[in-house]
């Protein structure tokens, strides 16, 4: 089954990025202990600007701790100890003169779950603006109406903002939980399972937008949806067992991957 090769639905995500392509994440030697555990071993990995880049592996293999360690989000967990290097523009996110908060609007992320704020539509997209000092109701309602275009959700909430964001669908409130890290105008999105709580409809929804975001973001995403990976993705990495056993052009990891665990893995043999 040569996944990359198939247009399902029409969609692939093939040749390069429509705009910069200069690296965004520069790891070196990325090694993450939580406690005595090693989930991650010596990763070196460069994520390129304004393209997807799509992490796989079995459960357990370490994808979401290397996502959590792009924006510091490992921090929060008691007894990790993380050793190498992070360097988002040249920059080593882990150096202690680096302000976390800051990071985090620059690298906002989007959760398996849709995580919505119980409070209204437009209020959700808004949070992340008023927190970072954004007032003014004019300049409120620009952010939240460019955002939510941006995120393919307005013509379907627009007239009902100032009603609760709950109420909407799960795939929904998926694209609206990423209009609400778009607000902030971040440079990157990570996505950790986006769509493994949503019906085929809702997930073609957020495969189209990930496709229409790389004009403007760099995206990350873990998934388990080999075929999710291949659309959507112009770079893959595949990881197993905490270690990064291969990385390249989609295609090329899909259609002929060098390493024969990487093969067993894409064609279903295990995992």
């Amino acid at each position: 089954m040569a996944v990359a090769s198939e247009q399902i639905d029409g969609r692939r995500a093939t040749g390069p990025a429509p705009s910069c392509r200069c690296t965004k994440f520069d790891v070196r030697g990325l090694t993450v202990h939580y406690g005595h555990f090693q989930a991650l071993k010596a990763v070196d990995i460069e994520v390129g600007s304004c393209e997807v880049t799509a992490l796989i592996g079995p459960s357990g293999c370490g994808k979401s701790t290397f996502l959590r360690c792009l924006n510091r989000m490992n921090d929060v967990i008691d007894g990790v100890r993380v050793e190498g290097q992070v360097l988002m523009d040249g920059q080593d996110v882990y150096d202690r003169r680096v302000d976390v908060v800051d990071l985090r609007k620059r690298v906002g992320m989007v959760f398996q779950q849709p995580n919505p704020f119980p409070m209204s539509i437009f209020d959700n997209v808004a949070y992340g603006p008023r927190l970072h000092g954004t007032r003014r109701m004019p300049e409120l309602e620009d952010i939240v109406e460019r955002t939510l275009r941006e995120a393919a959700l307005w013509d379907e909430v627009k007239d009902k903002l100032r009603q609760s964001a709950l109420a909407l669908s799960g795939g929904q409130q998926q694209r609206l939980c990423i209009a609400r890290v778009m607000a902030v105008q971040p440079e990157v999105i990570l996505m950790d399972e986006p769509c493994s709580a949503l019906d085929p409809n809702a997930t073609f929804r957020i495969e189209e937008l990930m496709l229409s975001l790389r004009e403007n973001y760099t995206v990350v995403i873990v998934t388990h949806n080999m075929y999710q990976a291949a659309r959507c993705s112009q770079k893959t990495g595949f990881f197993l067992l905490g270690e990064l056993i291969e990385f390249g052009d989609t295609e090329q990891v899909f259609q002929a991957p060098a390493d024969r665990r990487t093969e067993d893995y894409i064609r279903g043999r295990f995992g």
